[in-house]
């Protein structure tokens, strides 16, 4: 007898998606752009997405395309007022739209961006400066000159967070000799360093590789003012141990066992980094050593060895683990459980993933909303996307509301099944429900546009990401190359490639590859040698 969800009636009524308020948006006239417009700043043709215009307009799709005509009016008007803006906005008005516009353009150097900025007459503030910095967040020279401006204005003041903003970012492109600047002029700032600005800089550094650089900002944090205690142990160790660092990790807790005190979540951050390395000896070794300090090994210890299995697939483990709880009157939780569900949805074994799901119910385990996005994506996986569907609409009926992570997974599903409306309905009602898209949120639609060859949806994507104050990054980038190459949109591709190098981003070799091929094989001669100087420039940046 097959598994059934009982409680969410999955096999009881047909579960098509629900069209929330769709009669009330009318199809409009719609213009007919087929491709983004030519700018001065490149020698390709598409527009540059950080340089796209508030007001994207979008003719009606071909065949295969996005079938928006319902959604037209919300679509074809983002800035109007069915189009509720949740970037925080308010109090800044008209000054964020008049910046965002000047920084559309490409600048060579931070020293531009503030002279640019300099002759807009616009005064600075906390809440327009950090706006800026999320919206250029991965675009550290436009971020770089926003925060220098404001910094150069009278009467302005960076608040901490600020300077925490733009660490983070600096950090992120891994221009570590100006964070380090940065951050010793917050030094200068009493009070400026605290324990988040130096666990952004170790954070960065480890996930750069660099675990030596980490390991000592935490033997000299008094330097900045900053406690070396047991939060900032296990900060420096997690760090470590996220980025494949275990062996780093474990010397750190080698070097200061003695000086700090440690706690459960010290052994558990060593379990995790050694189950993560595949080094699971090791990790039976920690939590032995856990329990000789007197800390009882709890789900998080356990959870890592069922994280560790799954990966390899190893599910009789994963049932002896859980039956190793169950001895020592451990029980999984709701994330345990969440990893289990989505590594047999991904082997394909739905009926043993709905089977473990009644055992979650039977244990009163109560799902939240990362659980449910987990349902959605092994439903969505084997091919149920209707009962997908009805695990989405279904879920506040049990108390759990839908946040980002069920509406990326709905989304994503959508656009693997081209319902290219219905997540494009899912995209505004996160705007009716207040709850901010990401980049996950658009990757599979940006995807979806680029094999469709919807260059109409694309630019109103991007648009839409602008206005949120999502920037684009390097996979997202990667992603935008790819898909237009081998759809065959080649000069849009182009295009991206040089406004990543332009933004400092420099593209993996990877993505090159495939665009050089491409462009090989179309005979683009010359197109082919300007991405090849492109990228030797871009190199020669690092």
């Amino acid at each position: 007898m097959q598994p059934k969800l009982t409680i969410l009636k999955l096999f009881k009524k047909s579960l098509a998606p629900v069209p929330h308020q769709i009669n009330r948006l009318l199809a409009r006239d719609l213009s007919t752009i087929t491709q983004f417009p030519h700018t001065h700043d490149s020698p390709f043709s598409p527009e540059s997405p950080s340089r796209l215009t508030r007001d994207p307009k979008l003719s009606d799709p071909e065949n295969g395309n996005f079938c928006i005509s319902p959604l037209a009016n919300w679509v074809d008007n983002p800035t109007l007022e069915n189009f509720k803006s949740i970037s925080a906005e308010s109090g800044t008005g008209g000054d964020i739209d008049k910046v965002k516009g000047i920084l559309k353009r490409y600048f060579p150097s931070e020293d531009a961006v503030v002279k640019a900025l300099d002759e807009s007459g616009i005064n600075a503030t906390n809440d327009l400066v950090s706006q800026l910095l999320e919206r250029f967040s991965n675009q550290w020279i436009t971020a770089l000159g926003v925060f220098i401006w404001a910094k150069n204005q009278t009467g302005y003041v960076h608040t901490p967070r600020l300077y925490d903003l733009v660490v983070d970012i600096l950090g992120k492109c891994k221009k570590f000799g100006i964070m380090w600047k940065v951050v010793d002029e917050m030094n200068e700032l009493n009070g400026h360093v605290s324990f988040s600005t130096m666990s952004i800089v170790v954070r960065r550094l480890a996930s750069s590789g660099m675990y030596k650089d980490a390991i000592d900002v935490l033997r000299g944090l008094e330097k900045y003012r900053v406690k070396k205690d047991t939060v900032a142990l296990n900060m420096v160790m997690h760090a470590l141990a996220k980025q494949g660092g275990a062996k780093d990790a474990y010397s750190v807790f080698l070097e200061f066992k003695d000086s700090i005190t440690l706690d459960s979540y010290s052994f558990n951050i060593l379990i995790h980094g050694y189950c993560e390395a595949r080094m699971l000896d090791d990790a039976r070794k920690t939590m032995e050593e856990m329990e000789k300090h007197g800390f009882r090994p709890d789900a998080s210890s356990y959870t890592c060895f069922i994280k560790a299995y799954c990966k390899q697939k190893d599910f009789r483990n994963v049932e002896v683990i859980l039956n190793e709880m169950g001895e020592k009157g451990c029980e999984p939780d709701v994330i345990a459980y969440s990893i289990y569900i989505r590594a047999l949805g991904k082997a394909r074994k739905i009926n043993e993933a709905l089977e473990v799901y009644e055992n979650m119910n039977k244990n009163s385990c109560k799902p939240d909303a990362k659980f449910f996005s987990t349902l959605i994506y092994v439903l969505g996986r084997s091919g149920r996307l209707n009962d997908a569907w009805y695990v989405f609409e279904d879920m506040e009926n049990h108390g759990v509301s839908r946040d980002l992570w069920t509406y990326n997974a709905m989304i994503y599903h959508a656009c693997a099944n081209r319902q290219g409306n219905s997540a494009l309905k899912l995209l505004e009602r996160m705007e009716e429900n207040s709850c901010k898209p990401d980049l996950e949120t658009y990757q599979p639609l940006l995807k979806m546009c680029c094999k469709m060859k919807d260059m109409k949806v694309l630019k109103f994507l991007l648009s839409h990401m602008f206005n949120n104050n999502v920037s684009i990054d390097l996979s997202t980038y990667a992603l935008l190359i790819r898909e237009l190459a081998e759809s065959g949109k080649l000069e849009h591709a182009c295009f991206f490639f040089q406004d990543a190098v332009l933004n400092g981003i420099v593209p993996m070799d990877r993505t090159n590859e495939i665009l050089l091929k491409e462009l090989g094989q179309n005979n683009m001669v010359e197109m082919k040698g300007k991405i090849e100087k492109l990228m030797l420039h871009a190199k020669e940046q690092i």
